[in-house]
């Protein structure tokens, strides 16, 4: 049985309201949302049959089928993927260390003005140049020693570094989620979830949510400890021939304060390396 595609179904049907969907909503509910066999009335299958998919044991469910799941569920494009992958996973394969090109880690040196960092799978950070390290303070780990999630829930500072912490931890998670669902034999990921579920009661809560994102673009508030408050904007940039790798750049708004402080910030750092 497939407990992850059993749980993000429930989850999913907890969400939407009878109403939502043209039926009744009077009467006594044990739980939330829709029940089963409306589910399956709205999709147009059996109740045997939408169970076994709830279940994991419809393997060669039809795309129509999911696409009509979907639609009753009112997916998003994020989460009507996470359902194909759960369904279909992929099959099992040897996962090897992710590499950064030269050219790319040029690329990050050039980016003088702007923090940047390459994102790989499991939120590792690979890769990033001065600015970025200023800001996050990743010091002189190595690449394989710095996680973005672990940093966020296990760091002591994070909650304090992230102005806007709650939203930055279940983004984190909801990223990890879709990630799982992407690589569901990866044993790094695995160790990676079960170390943040034991050690962070608030992980274990988002994670329980089966809540999915995908990372495109957005903002973060920072709290530096040097230059005091940062309002950034970040693009993550999808990089051709490098699948599960994303170059994330931060900016902030012409002539705000941010602005200003950021350049205060690569002075600093500049000034620390001198």
């Amino acid at each position: 049985m497939n407990h992850d595609l059993g749980e993000f179904l429930r989850t999913r049907r907890a969400r939407v309201r009878p109403d939502d969907v043209g039926l009744p909503g009077g009467g006594r509910r044990r739980v939330p949302g829709l029940r089963r066999e409306e589910l399956a009335l709205l999709a147009g299958v059996s109740v045997d049959y939408y169970m076994r998919l709830e279940q994991g044991r419809t393997p060669s469910v039809s795309d129509a089928v999911l696409d009509a799941v979907a639609r009753v569920l009112k997916l998003d494009e994020t989460e009507r993927a996470h359902l194909r992958n759960l369904v279909r996973p992929r099959a099992p394969r040897k996962h090897v260390p992710q590499r950064i090109r030269p050219g790319l880690r040029r690329l990050l040196d050039l980016m003088e003005h702007t923090p940047a960092f390459v994102l790989g799978r499991r939120t590792d950070v690979l890769a990033w140049n001065a600015l970025a390290d200023a800001l996050y303070n990743f010091g002189e780990l190595t690449p394989d020693m710095f996680n973005a999630a672990r940093h966020t829930f296990l760091d002591p500072d994070a909650r304090r570094f992230y102005r806007d912490w709650p939203t930055v931890a279940a983004d984190t998670v909801a990223v990890l989620r879709l990630d799982a669902g992407r690589h569901p034999d990866d044993p790094e990921l695995a160790a990676l979830i079960g170390e943040l579920s034991m050690k962070d009661e608030t992980f274990r809560t988002l994670w329980a949510q089966h809540a999915v994102l995908e990372k495109t673009h957005g903002s973060k508030l920072f709290r530096h400890p040097v230059v005091g408050d940062l309002d950034l904007d970040y693009e993550m940039l999808a990089l051709p021939g490098d699948p599960d790798v994303n170059l994330a750049v931060y900016t902030a708004k012409a002539g705000s304060p941010s602005e200003e402080r950021l350049r205060l910030l690569a002075s600093w750092a500049a000034s620390v390396d001198a």
